[in-house]
């Protein structure tokens, strides 16, 4: 895979991508740690990134560093290059539990829930109804009050207005679509474009853009009336009820055992 360090843009302008210099600090990094590195202690001399504050103080002594030699200050590590002090974690973030092999604390793991009881007044409540019968539906010789049936006639349907119209072109060359290139070169990207061609109209077409409206003539329907006659007839019966409908329910309480846990 090509690495590009430089980008030539259609307007001949070249761009140097802003990673240049993170690779510089990374070759200063990888130039300090070629000796190895060695933790030499804690120091209690204000240590920033890219400081060059040397020699520093180590558990009350001067100590004066050289390439590779790592510290730690505050809650953040820094390496020295040689010439400065270089940045590698903060360890701010991290909880009172990150610096502990184990933890203990206490839990309730099993028990019981009591068994709620309802309080209440009872009540009876009494009445009748017909729970069956059967319905007689008959024809009688009175004033018609219902068509059973006859015939609907069919409805004339006819066109109200025209639809709409419009005129549409077809393509005879649908025509090139435009093309972009890009080469790598010496760690440079150069770019180049071409716009293609538009498609070629052809001869106007007339299309349909809107339905034309109907219209309907009103159906009508013919039958015979006739009277219906309904008649129920059924048996009536007894009904009761009796409950408790409302009241209270106690509260439920919880026994269980302490225990402990622990974590490591």
């Amino acid at each position: 895979m090509a690495d590009i360090s430089k980008i030539v843009g259609l307007n001949g302008v070249t761009y140097d991508l802003k990673d240049a210099a993170a690779r510089s600090d990374i070759d200063d990094l990888r130039n300090a740690l070629t000796g190895g590195v060695n933790f030499i202690g804690e120091t209690t001399t204000a240590l920033t990134d890219g400081a060059t504050t040397n020699p520093i103080t180590i558990n009350s002594k001067s100590v004066t560093a050289v390439a590779g030699n790592l510290v730690a200050y505050s809650s953040k590590e820094f390496v020295f290059d040689g010439t400065k002090w270089i940045e590698l974690g903060d360890m701010s973030a991290l909880g009172t539990l990150a610096y502990k092999d184990s933890a203990t604390g206490s839990f309730t793991p099993s028990g019981s829930v009591s068994q709620p009881t309802f309080t209440g007044d009872s009540m009876t409540s009494t009445g009748n109804f017909t729970p069956a019968g059967s319905v007689t539906i008959s024809k009688g010789n009175g004033t018609a009050n219902y068509t059973p049936e006859g015939s609907v006639s069919a409805p004339t349907i006819s066109v109200a207005t025209a639809g709409t119209t419009d005129t549409v072109y077809s393509i005879t060359d649908v025509g090139t679509l435009p093309t972009l290139s890009m080469t790598v070169a010496d760690e440079t990207m150069t770019f180049s474009f071409s716009q293609g061609t538009l498609p070629t109209k052809g001869s106007a077409q007339t299309v349909k853009t809107g339905d034309a409206a109907y219209e309907a003539t009103a159906p009508s329907f013919t039958g015979t009336g006739a009277e219906l006659k309904a008649s129920f007839s059924g048996t009536q019966g007894n009904v009761s009820v009796s409950g408790t409908p409302e009241g209270t329910v106690s509260t439920p309480s919880f026994t269980g055992t302490s225990g402990s846990v622990s974590v490591s």
